[in-house]
Order: structure tokens, then sequence, then C-alpha cells
């Protein structure tokens, strides 16, 4: 899907949502870029942005043109951008993967400018207990927390804002992530054989994964 579509609706993702309410021109870093094919949709939606990224194995090569990639271990390394210095983080399904995430967030403090808001994303504790897929799609697709052997443990969003408030900064909303176009078209997919399109809307369709948003105060 491309999101240049999401531009006059983005409530209809709450990802989109959220990057949609960046300044114009405004500094946007996506921490555990990965792939970047999220990374990608944010440019499809939000082109006048100026973005960055991080990640220890992330793919620079298929990030949107002109964006800024440092590559660090997000445990523990120190970003090379100056404080103050992003309008816009998002951190989208990285805290279930680290054994400590405390310093992730001082260093996400650190980087935002006063007013500047951050975007959690991670898999609902309720995770745990989803059949994984069967059959020949076993393994090709995360439904249950564990079906990805790199996630360390589950993050509760209360942990995660007790967490980003020591840091300093101000929760400011949370609840379910979901692209709603997804979720209403999993009726339609229920009956038809198992792809990555299915799981894809069924996972919006159950809401699997939990948002919070935090702001740096002004």
């Amino acid at each position: 899907m491309n999101w240049a579509y999401l531009r006059w609706c983005p409530w209809l993702d709450t990802r989109a949502r959220f990057v949609a309410g960046a300044p114009r021109g405004g500094a946007l870093l996506d921490l555990g870029s990965s792939d970047g094919e999220t990374l990608g949709h944010f440019a499809e939606l939000r082109p006048d942005l100026r973005f960055y990224a991080s990640d220890l194995a992330g793919q620079p090569e298929r990030y949107p043109p002109g964006c800024q990639f440092h590559r660090a271990n997000l445990e523990t390394d120190r970003l090379p951008w100056g404080d103050g210095s992003m309008d816009r983080i998002t951190c989208m399904h990285l805290v279930e993967h680290l054994h400590r995430y405390e310093p992730l967030l001082t260093e996400a403090a650190r980087l935002l400018r006063p007013g500047g808001q951050i975007y959690f994303e991670t898999p609902h504790p309720r995770t745990v207990r989803y059949s994984s897929p069967k059959g020949p799609a076993a393994g090709t697709f995360t439904l249950n927390f564990y079906d990805d052997p790199t996630h360390v443990r589950p993050v509760a969003v209360g942990a995660l804002a007790q967490g980003v408030r020591r840091a300093g900064l101000r929760v400011l909303a949370s609840g379910i992530s979901r692209n709603w176009l997804f979720a209403a078209s999993y009726p339609l997919w229920f009956f038809l054989p198992p792809s990555r399109r299915k799981f894809t809307a069924r996972v919006h369709w159950l809401g699997w994964s939990a948002y919070l948003v935090a702001q740096r105060p002004p």
C-alpha cells in the first residue's frame, strides 16, 4: 500500500496519524529501521520530512533517498545527532528485542526537541497466547510472540510508560495500533489460503500491537 493515499485520511493508520502530525520540513528519526519498509511509507506520506535512521543491522540502501543512517547498538551506543535535533522519533518493534531498553529511552529524550514526540510500538503481551501459523505456513509469519526467535520478552505499555517518565518524557497517548483498511479486509481473507496479506490483515483485526506516544515537555 502506498501511503501517499493516506495523506488525506492518516487516521486510518495509527503510525500514519503520528507521522502526519510532524511539523513541515521537520526531522524524523526511526530507531530500529530494519529493512526500511515502514520508513519508506513515511516518505510516501510526508516527502517534506528529513529522515534519519539507526539500527544494528539495517539496510540503508533500501531507505528513502537522503536518509542519514548510523549503524549502532541501541542498547549501549550514543547516537551522533545533537541534543534537541529531532521533531519526531519512531521506535517500532524494537524494545521487545532488547535486554535493556532504559538507555534507549534516555537517548531518545536527549534527541527530542522541546515539544517533540516519540512513538513506540510493540507486540501486546497477549500475543504470547496466540496460535502460530500451521502446516506449510509454519514459521512464515509472527503470530505468536515467540515465533520470532529474536524476541527477548514482551514489554507491557504500563512498564514502558514508567520508563519514559523516568527519562523525563510525558506520556500523551497509548492504545492498540491498527490499520483500519487491513483490519476491515480480514473477513474477506478468512477462508482463503494462508498468505502474508491474510496474516497482515489478521494482526490488524486482532490488535496485535500496542503503542505509546510520549513528548519531551516544551
